[in-house]
């Protein structure tokens, strides 16, 4: 069983619970896809190969290159690319997705609008602020979703920071929320962060309030002090520095063609 077969067994299995559905299109972002191409890439350009079912176009994508193969039952030309990116090739063209089709429990049909509607949700940016932080604290009243969400996304942020806390937060104007702080991020990760940070709130499906986050060096007295009240969570190190964390992580970053 792959993520995506558990997650796809879950939302089955309770067809009216929407944080089950949520989980399942995270994972679904989240996951590096093998989709079957119509012919050989040129370039950098991919054109997928489309099925027509009841009217509606789809292109074929596997969580496994195995399960393609199984599928297609000779060699055949793919591209490996995380979901997010692939929902961001296709969206607004009218195109679905056929999941595993008869090779997984997961199999399925995606329709264009669902493609669409998950483009729309990872595309939602970060909103900067500049109100100042007065005080942290140990953080209270997340709902364990928020927290295993963001256990899971910053998991696969592997390389991009140090370390990250977690704290209750109150601000100059009398506000309060929580605040993820990453520690010692890369260069240039901040807004792949502050991205994983907001899915991870946004795919619990729960109205969890606010969450800011902000970037310290190690080096910074906030950064000790979140050390004693925050709850940590540690970002697997990267062997390759030069490579994302995670298919996706990077939107940069051009499919595999195979």
């Amino acid at each position: 069983m792959t993520d995506l077969d558990t997650a796809h067994a879950a939302m089955d299995a309770a067809p009216d619970d929407d944080a089950k559905r949520l989980q399942f299109y995270e994972r679904l972002a989240d996951t590096e896809l093998f989709m079957l191409l119509g012919a050989e890439a040129a370039g950098d350009k991919v054109t997928p190969e489309l099925f027509e079912i009841d009217d509606q176009q789809y292109a074929l994508i596997f969580d496994r290159e195995e399960r393609l193969a199984q599928f297609v039952g000779r060699e055949a030309p793919y591209a490996g690319l995380s979901g997010r990116v692939l929902s961001g090739m296709i969206a607004g063209q009218g195109i679905g997705l056929a999941l595993n089709l008869d090779v997984a429990p997961s199999a399925m049909l995606i329709p264009a609008q669902a493609v669409d509607w998950l483009h729309a949700t990872l595309e939602n940016a970060p909103q900067e602020a500049e109100a100042r932080l007065t005080e942290v604290s140990t953080p209270k009243g997340l709902p364990e979703a928020v927290i295993t969400g963001l256990d899971r996304k910053l998991a696969i942020a592997a390389g991009l920071a140090q370390s990250a806390y977690l704290a209750a937060a109150i601000y100059d104007d009398k506000s309060r929320g929580h605040v993820l702080a990453f520690i010692d991020a890369v260069p240039g990760s901040e807004t792949a962060l502050a991205r994983a940070a907001g899915e991870a709130l946004t795919f619990s499906g729960i109205e969890a309030g606010t969450m800011d986050v902000l970037f310290a060096r190690s080096s910074d007295p906030l950064a000790a002090h979140l050390a004693k009240v925050g709850l940590r969570f540690d970002l697997p190190a990267l062997h390759d520095p030069q490579a994302p964390g995670a298919p996706g992580m990077d939107p940069n970053r051009p499919p595999i063609l195979k």
